[in-house]
């Protein structure tokens, strides 16, 4: 089984901000599946998905800081091994629309992915990061990630969404290392 988890924060306010860009790919990852019987477990909404193997897709409900406690509850109830855990989320530090894909490391200063860090125990997880730039001068970070996309980057994130869904379904037909080699230019 896998786990494909998309960080963001739930409620109507922040459904298409910026740090919402992992609830976004899973989202597309639901269509292009036709996954419509959302439930909720652990704090997450949850879909299942059998392809050749089974995955969900998972959006944690605890806001993004917290994201770990319900990843981590998820992965010890389905007992899925860090290593077949794909995690989607915004980045910072990528322009609007950029894609990059990795496997390890620290957070980066995002706390969604430190809370995953803490109660999952381990950083072999991969991460598709979508970009989704710095804030403009004046602007705070809190402020800017928690703003809509400009409708002049709104065609850029569209397609990173569709480019980010299909490195996920990569990641799960080929592996990590062949789909980091297509994707990440």
């Amino acid at each position: 089984m896998k786990l494909i988890v998309g960080l963001g924060n739930p409620g109507r306010e922040y459904s298409a901000t910026r740090h919402n860009a992992g609830f976004l790919v899973v989202d597309e990852l639901a269509r292009r599946w036709n996954c419509q019987n959302w439930k909720n477990k652990s704090n997450a909404q949850i879909v299942e998905f059998r392809g050749e193997e089974q995955i969900l897709l998972v959006k944690p409900q605890t806001y993004m800081n917290l994201s770990g406690t319900s990843v981590g509850e998820l992965a010890r109830w389905y007992k899925v091994d860090c290593e077949d855990i794909i995690v989607v989320f915004d980045d910072l530090d990528l322009p609007v629309g950029r894609l990059r894909l990795r496997m390890k490391g620290g957070s980066g200063g995002h706390r969604g992915i430190q809370s995953l860090l803490t109660h999952l125990s381990k950083d072999t997880f991969a991460r598709v990061r979508l970009g989704i730039g710095r804030p403009p001068a004046g602007w705070e970070v809190a402020d800017y990630v928690l703003s809509r996309f400009t409708v002049e980057e709104e065609p850029l994130v569209e397609q990173a969404i569709s480019q980010a869904a299909d490195a996920v379904e990569s990641i799960i037909k080929v592996g990590l290392t062949k789909t980091m080699n297509m994707f990440n230019k």
